[in-house]
């Protein structure tokens, strides 16, 4: 699969390049960003997802994350969050449509077409990666914050031969559960609930399915965050890898919110969770 590469730019002794390609999962034209470290590859690499309104640029330009990222030898890819453009189906509100595709398969018109971000995220843009870029394609991590959390522990557990390794910040680990989560699963996948349990990791968890491929889970969750009692309830995936016995290292902050600065602070030790179990 080919990429253009639109800009690249030298950054902590590597490259960060912005790149663009057509997959045919979504049928549009669809961006990324990837930071490959200086040296000889195949490098690891740790895939972040980004929550609602984001492009891939929210990740690029405000994680801080690539002066760890070339010390631990680790590629990042950062994907948009949704197919747009032109002839794309799009909604008024910030939650749902362009900005907001919650990474799976809509089912539902008018978002079916295109708005396809499971099959997207899981094979396209990794495809396109392996293809064009220095990295291994058995060594990847996935991590991601709130809509972009719940899409990493969703997809993680979903496809644990694709992944090694899971992290999220404030991530909506239930969104059969909460209204975000609703408003988009209604509008993409339908009114029969019983089809939004594979796309909820707290569903996903307590099912048992995927318990044992990871040795831990990480997430880290501000208590100063507004959305954290209405949309993100943390306690119902912690519930859930309980009883299943599934190692969770859920780490709760006094003082800290759900911006980019809560990611800042603690982005290091979430690309040093991943590079040591993709060594």
């Amino acid at each position: 699969m080919s990429v253009e590469i639109l800009s690249a730019h030298r950054c902590f002794g590597g490259t960060l390049s912005i790149c663009r390609h057509s997959p045919a999962a979504t049928g549009t034209p669809m961006r990324f960003s990837i930071f490959i470290p200086e040296g000889r590859g195949r490098f690891p690499a740790l895939t972040f997802l980004a929550g609602l309104t984001c492009t891939e640029e929210n990740f690029t330009t405000k994680a801080g994350a690539y002066g760890r990222a070339a010390e631990l030898g680790l590629a990042i890819v950062a994907p948009d969050t949704s197919p747009r453009g032109e002839g794309v189906a799009n909604d008024e509100a910030y939650d749902l449509g362009q900005g907001a595709g919650f990474y799976i398969d809509a089912t539902e018109a008018p978002w079916a077409p295109h708005f396809r971000m499971e099959t997207y995220v899981t094979r396209d843009l990794p495809a396109a990666v392996r293809d064009n870029f220095p990295v291994d394609a058995s060594r990847q991590g996935v991590a991601g914050h709130s809509m972009g959390g719940h899409g990493a522990l969703t997809l993680a557990l979903k496809y644990p031969d694709r992944y090694r390794s899971v992290s999220a910040f404030a991530p909506i680990v239930s969104p059969s559960r909460c209204p975000w989560g609703e408003k988009a699963f209604t509008a993409y996948l339908g009114d029969d609930r019983s089809r939004w349990a594979a796309h909820d990791a707290s569903a996903l968890m307590a099912s048992g399915g995927p318990v044992g491929h990871f040795d831990d889970i990480l997430i880290d969750q501000g208590l100063a965050d507004p959305f954290l009692e209405s949309q993100l309830k943390p306690a119902l995936f912690e519930d859930a890898c309980a009883m299943h016995r599934q190692k969770l290292t859920l780490r709760r902050h006094e003082g800290y919110d759900h911006s980019y600065y809560f990611i800042q602070t603690f982005i290091g030790d979430h690309l040093a969770f991943h590079a040591g179990r993709l060594k």
